[in-house]
């Protein structure tokens, strides 16, 4: 689709509103704040048509009611949690949405752990996977189960290769540091590690990423790894039997890293 272009809206201190354009109109995802949104279409005259909200958290849903406000009758989806009240599209697994000024659909998963209501959208134009799929580590488990998270992680884990991740928090440099003690011989991540930094440097996203780079650095997608397995035994003190425990063990560690 060589029509639409994917942009970060820089919000708060590190949050990505991603903005899907074909030039004229526009689609937000996760809209914390509004203002940035409501500059960058001002700036670049885009109509705003649609925002896909991932799940409830206020950095990802406080702009919502502004943004109606300044553009009107826009669809908003998201999951099917009515505390977030201004969504008009709920989604559950296995829906299909169709953005109709941009020309595009988007499948829906349902991802728990980081939240329960947590959804992703995943479409030829990539996937927008909220606070579940960070590059180079996962979301933190504020409602969810190891199990659930473990099991959301493993159904990203089976999209291509070369889907585009297009997570909502700029933590990757953070996220490598703790995937090198969970796995220090890792060339890949190391060569990852140098790209980052220079992004950073020059105060560019380090986003998106791909699914295939992800299953070769982040430590949570290598459950399976020798490596991985031995350090998140290290940190749980005893013997670990199944990749999911070897998850949970991570994200513990994680935790207090």
């Amino acid at each position: 689709m060589p029509s639409l272009k994917i942009k970060p809206i820089k919000a708060f201190e590190d949050n990505y509103i991603w903005c899907l354009t074909n030039g004229e109109t526009c689609a937000v995802v996760d809209p914390g704040d509004a203002k940035p949104v409501i500059r960058y279409c001002k700036r670049n005259n885009l109509q705003l048509t649609d925002i896909l909200i991932t799940h409830h958290h206020s950095d990802h849903t406080g702009g919502l009611s502004d943004l109606l406000e300044a553009f009107g009758d826009i669809n908003v989806f998201g999951p099917t949690n009515p505390n977030i009240q201004a969504i008009n599209q709920r989604l559950t697994d296995g829906d299909n949405i169709e953005l109709a000024s941009l020309g595009i659909s988007l499948n829906i998963i349902e991802v728990p752990g980081h939240t329960l209501d947590h959804i992703a959208y995943v479409g030829p134009c990539g996937l927008f996977c909220g606070d579940t799929l960070f590059s180079a580590g996962c979301g933190r488990l504020f409602e969810g189960t190891p199990r659930q998270m473990y099991q959301s992680l493993s159904r990203l884990m089976s999209l291509d290769d070369d889907t585009q991740v297009y997570c909502t928090h700029e933590y990757t440099l953070a996220n490598i540091k703790f995937a090198q003690a969970a796995e220090p011989n890792n060339e890949a991540l190391l060569n990852y590690k140098g790209w980052a930094e220079s992004q950073r440097v020059d105060l560019k996203p380090t986003l998106p990423s791909t699914i295939g780079q992800q299953k070769a650095i982040n430590p949570f997608l290598r459950t399976n790894n020798k490596e991985v397995q031995q350090r998140a035994e290290h940190f749980a003190g005893q013997a670990l039997a199944t990749p999911e425990a070897v998850f949970a063990s991570l994200r513990a560690w994680k935790d207090n890293f």
